[in-house]
């Protein structure tokens, strides 16, 4: 087990330099496992400096009735980690943690949490989480679900390009490509049930497994179907490779629309360069794309504040990782934490359960409220924000959609790269 690098050591100092005298109030302490090290490095990266940059600036403004948040993180690198960083924090004492980019690395570590009594706050994984994870009643999720990321997928393709297109959506042949792992069937689920859902034609779902996948020979298999959309829930190496796949295959998409973890990441178009213009992505917004006039006053001025705090402290802009990050992060530090009757789980369970935030209200877009124990939905956020995006031209990407986040018109012309 690997605790945070030096440097990152370094950032979550930002954090804590309020409790460095002694007579300050005891700390808040608080768990984070995020994978720091390994494939997933750089999300992970980014969504915990999110984390520590919402309890830096709770604690600028006084922390949780006067007490300041430190945070403790320990590195997960992936998902044979996760169960050992809980039971590490929980050794030392921590009832509550945040987590944790990836949902190979959620599902362990929220059932670990949920073993030992612990609160669990999903800040970024999408995929879905074991019912030993106890959702709603200890663990709780702020970003939207794979689900929901892979049902907006279809209906943007359907209600908005479609028509662009002058194509009835029945008239479009829709295949998914799914790494098969718990975020992979979580985002496959929403697209085939929204395919199915609308009737448009299902030519066929197609798994593959990242660490031994032939991607050109995969490629064919799909390219076989002859699909004009094809939907694709990857990692971003598989996904760089699959649609390089895509463009050296000459697979003649009229569409091509991605999720997290891969399609709307900086690293996607800085590699694909040309080869990425006119896909899109579902996913949740960077700082620097979203349009703030469709947040509320507060989300608006918190978007601004963290924004600038996040280029001064990295020297870059927020991506969608971090500005998740430092949204689920901010509402559990600076609304729900005050709102519990004291810092036990049970109590800010409860406190997060009441929490009723309309869309907006946080600087990427959400809200928040919580799906009650027993439901289909049981802690996952109802208020969640997500949005499409597409890449432009080499290197740049931007929101299209909703008309309320967008910086871009939607414009499918050029849909695809050749």
């Amino acid at each position: 087990m690997r605790r945070a690098s030096a440097a990152l050591a370094a950032a979550v100092l930002v954090a804590t330099l309020a409790v460095a005298c002694t007579s300050s109030p005891a700390p808040i302490d608080v768990g984070a496992v995020y994978p720091l090290t390994g494939p997933a490095r750089p999300g992970g990266i980014d969504e915990h400096r999110g984390v520590l940059l919402a309890a830096s600036l709770v604690n600028q403004d006084g922390g949780v009735r006067g007490r300041p948040i430190q945070v403790e993180t320990i590195d997960a690198p992936g998902s044979d980690a996760a169960a050992g960083a809980v039971d590490e924090l929980a050794g030392r004492g921590v009832r509550l943690v945040l987590g944790s980019y990836l949902s190979t690395i959620s599902g362990p570590a929220s059932t670990e949490a949920a073993r030992h009594g612990l609160l669990f706050w999903e800040t970024g994984a999408v995929g879905m989480l074991p019912a030993s994870s106890e959702l709603g009643s200890l663990t709780f999720r702020v970003p939207p679900t794979g689900e929901v990321l892979g049902r907006a997928a279809i209906s943007f393709i359907a209600d908005e390009v479609a028509p662009r297109l002058h194509r009835a959506p029945s008239s479009l042949r829709f295949a998914v490509s799914y790494v098969d792992d718990a975020y992979g069937r979580s985002v496959r689920d929403g697209a085939l049930g929204q395919i199915h859902a609308l009737g448009l034609h299902d030519v066929g779902s197609f798994g593959y497994d990242d660490a031994t996948v032939d991607m050109a020979r995969f490629v064919r298999r799909i390219a076989a179907v002859h699909p004009d959309v094809l939907f694709v829930s990857a990692y971003l190496k598989d996904a760089i490779a699959l649609r390089r796949q895509l463009v050296a295959q000459h697979v003649p998409l009229l569409a091509n629309i991605g999720t997290s973890s891969s399609y709307c990441m900086p690293a996607f178009g800085a590699t694909l360069g040309k080869e990425a213009v006119g896909v899109y992505a579902s996913d949740k917004p960077s700082a620097a794309s979203i349009n703030p006039a469709g947040l509320r006053p507060g989300g608006r001025a918190l978007l601004e504040r963290a924004h600038d705090a996040y280029r001064r402290a990295y020297g870059t802009s927020m991506s969608p990782p971090a500005l998740a990050g430092f949204s689920a992060a901010w509402v559990l530090f600076h609304d729900v934490l005050p709102a519990a009757g004291s810092l036990s789980p049970t109590a800010i369970a409860r406190a997060a359960r009441a929490l009723d935030l309309p869309r907006g209200s946080l600087p990427n877009g959400s809200g928040v409220r919580f799906g009650a124990v027993g439901t289909p939905d049981a802690g996952d956020n109802l208020a969640a924000a997500s949005v499409i995006w597409r890449w432009v031209s080499p290197g740049y990407a931007a929101v299209i959609y909703p008309p309320s986040f967008a910086t871009r018109a939607i414009d499918p012309s050029n849909s695809d790269a050749w």
